[in-house]
């Protein structure tokens, strides 16, 4: 008798528009950003017209952050070129050296420019810089008092395995925020942001740093991510509770937020 051989299907993961093997779909992200991470910052400016500054500055508004003198663990996931942890130093925590960071990106050249900027702003030394996936955090169970995550979830392979990191490491009570690209519910905005998005955002990336390329897979990993509400579910599926969200400039944006019990 002859064992009847198959053979296997490869998992599958959306990259952008395209599907491709789920074991392919970190490197291409990282090579996304490798791409520009030079020129990140001035794009996201660009972009938003400045509004990522306010969705940020919102997101840490919402953090216990700017009262409790308590010694406070933060993971800021994704966090690249640091733009959440520079914020969080400058709350009441982070000014009276009652904040520890931890910055943990996947791309290197990210970490570099985030380096870089911590040392201009002058806050070289006080937040730690680690290379790390946000799908296998290397961090100890409740270890954390606060996890961000700003415009990072979408690119990951796997949203819930990198939900169930998050709720591994904080410690119960813990905050879950994130911050991320969303769809708006008015269907004729959503109709006329597409068109800007897809019309405008990749000659802005080849014009600002000679890469249209990877600004169209980051149009399209945007309409790919799921609405609020059913991005609330899937955090809810991992496990957090009192799971909410605010819509930010007409639902462009949506800040999450859950706790771990």
């Amino acid at each position: 008798m002859t064992d009847k051989i198959t053979d296997q299907e490869p998992e599958l993961a959306d990259f952008g528009f395209n599907k491709v093997p789920a074991a392919e779909k970190a490197g291409r992200v990282r090579a996304v950003f490798d791409q520009t991470a030079e020129k990140y910052d001035i794009m996201n400016d660009v972009l938003s017209a400045g509004l990522h500054r306010l969705w940020k500055a919102h997101l840490i508004a919402r953090l216990p952050l700017h009262h409790d003198r308590r010694p406070i663990a933060m993971l800021d996931v994704a966090g690249g070129t640091g733009d959440i942890a520079f914020k969080a130093l400058a709350t009441k925590a982070g000014r009276h050296g009652c904040l520890n960071i931890s910055l943990l990106d996947i791309n290197e050249e990210m970490l570099a420019v985030g380096r870089d900027n911590a040392q201009r702003r002058g806050y070289d030394g006080q937040l730690e810089f680690i290379a790390g996936d946000a799908e296998k955090l290397p961090f100890n169970d409740a270890s954390m008092d606060i996890y961000t995550i700003s415009f990072g979830i979408r690119n990951v392979t796997h949203r819930a395995q990198a939900l169930a990191e998050a709720h591994r490491v904080l410690k119960p009570g813990g905050i879950f925020a994130c911050l991320e690209f969303s769809q708006l519910p008015n269907k004729l905005l959503q109709r006329a942001y597409d068109a800007y998005s897809f019309a405008v955002v990749p000659k802005l990336g080849q014009f600002i740093s000679n890469n249209a390329a990877s600004y169209e897979y980051l149009v399209e990993s945007i309409r790919m991510f799921p609405d609020a509400d059913n991005f609330a579910s899937e955090i809810r599926d991992a496990g957090f509770a009192r799971v909410r969200y605010e819509r930010l400039s007409a639902g462009i944006t949506a800040a999450h937020f859950g706790w771990r019990a």
